[in-house]
């Protein structure tokens, strides 16, 4: 029996998505809720299963086509696989053949490309790239960008002896000459200009700065980071702290973590944070919901959650959608200092940055302290500058004595 494969409903909100790529050409056996096919949306990409096993018959969209929900993306003949192929297929790019299925964890030599995120996929094509000769450091040995990168550059550095031919992997180009490349936008990164330029435009954007001293926060991680994990099964990191610092200080500052509608100021008595994570397809903010009623430890099992899904490409739109108020750590790139751009409709982010250890004057004597520069942009159009300024001295006070955290004072 034959069965269209069709576009899933989109998530709300989207009207349309890009095909990324093919996992199957026609003729291949397919499995029960194989992925086929990546769908990539302003937002994520989305995976289209196989709704039963057999054998891929025709291909009706290429990649790079615009489809809707409900399209018609292939056929798939349900039954034992055969070898039978329709005729007016629409003609895919060749996909690196299959490894047979195997109970076995994927190991550097191991990759499955159906494994691969779509850029690590494009990468691996625009430099004839065998996926099997990377190693992965990514989740069971998953090949991710950087590792593609470092492979090239690896081989770049290589030495050529004298006469013999120059690596097939390394593009060389003549001294002197210059060269561009015209390449479009992904659907994230549109649709993240696209928000950004709003913010610009809708928002009265204001920033303020402060400092903090996180001697007693390293300190208190130092004494209890191994009973930590050993007693949770996650790292105790710095955004735990920030993010239970952030939820005190808007509790006291309730316009902070409101939104502008209109004319109206619409509050929030909830407390759903946006946490910043950077991944191979641009910037995402995945939500943790009701923040004010976790512990450290469920702060921490959710960002690592959130961020291994941003890495592996699985992040969904329900992960995506909310948020009253946005957290982004640019220190862990090496920012020092930076003014963050508002989340919409979020009336306020905070930014956090690189820690040093700078001289610092301390009841009259010069000492060495680890300080972090943090920022807080704010939609002025509801929030006073007083608010802002008293918003970002009360997460200090409360980072530079974590027990108000415990004390909620």
């Amino acid at each position: 029996m034959s069965i269209e494969i069709k576009v899933p409903p989109l998530p709300e909100s989207v009207s349309d998505a890009t095909l990324v790529a093919w996992h199957k050409k026609v003729g291949d056996a397919v499995a029960r809720d194989e992925n086929l096919v990546d769908l990539e949306t302003d937002k994520v990409v989305l995976e289209v299963p196989a709704p039963a096993a057999g054998t891929l018959q025709k291909i009706v969209v290429s990649d790079g086509t615009i489809v809707t929900a409900g399209d018609v993306l292939a056929v798939l003949e349900e039954g034992e696989a055969t070898a039978s192929v329709t005729t007016d297929q629409v003609p895919v790019a060749p996909e690196e053949p299959e490894p047979a299925a195997a109970a076995i964890e994927p190991g550097p030599a191991e990759h499955s490309t159906a494994k691969l995120s779509p850029a690590v996929r494009r990468m691996l094509d625009e430099h004839d790239l065998d996926a099997t000769v990377i190693s992965g450091s990514g989740k069971s040995g998953r090949i991710t960008k950087a590792d593609v990168l470092t492979y090239l550059k690896s081989h770049s550095d290589e030495n050529v002896t004298p006469g013999d031919p120059a690596p097939d992997l390394v593009a060389t180009v003549p001294v002197g000459v210059r060269s561009e490349q015209r390449v479009p936008m992904t659907r994230l990164r549109a649709r993240i200009a696209e928000r950004m330029v709003a913010a610009q435009q809708s928002a009265a954007m204001l920033t303020t700065f402060n400092e903090i001293d996180l001697t007693k926060v390293i300190s208190l991680r130092k004494r209890y980071k191994d009973t930590f994990e050993k007693e949770h099964g996650v790292r105790l990191g710095f955004m735990s702290f920030f993010a239970k610092a952030a939820v005190e200080a808007l509790k006291k500052f309730p316009v902070v973590n409101a939104s502008v509608e209109g004319s109206d100021i619409i509050y929030h008595d909830f407390f759903d944070l946006g946490i910043a994570v950077s991944s191979e397809r641009g910037l995402l903010v995945p939500i943790l919901r009701d923040v004010d009623q976790m512990s450290f430890a469920d702060t921490e099992t959710a960002i690592a959650l959130l961020s291994q899904k941003a890495r592996d490409g699985t992040m969904s739109m329900d992960d995506l959608t909310g948020g009253t108020f946005t957290i982004t750590n640019g220190g862990v790139f090496g920012s020092l200092l930076s003014t963050p751009i508002l989340n919409p409709p979020q009336s306020a982010i905070l930014g956090m940055h690189s820690i040093q250890e700078r001289p610092m004057v301390i009841a009259g004597e010069i000492v060495v302290r680890p300080m972090m520069f943090v920022a807080l942009t704010y939609d002025h159009r509801i929030i006073d500058g007083r608010e802002a300024v008293q918003f970002l001295v009360n997460i200090k006070q409360s980072l530079e004595d974590p027990g108000r955290l415990l004390l909620q004072v």
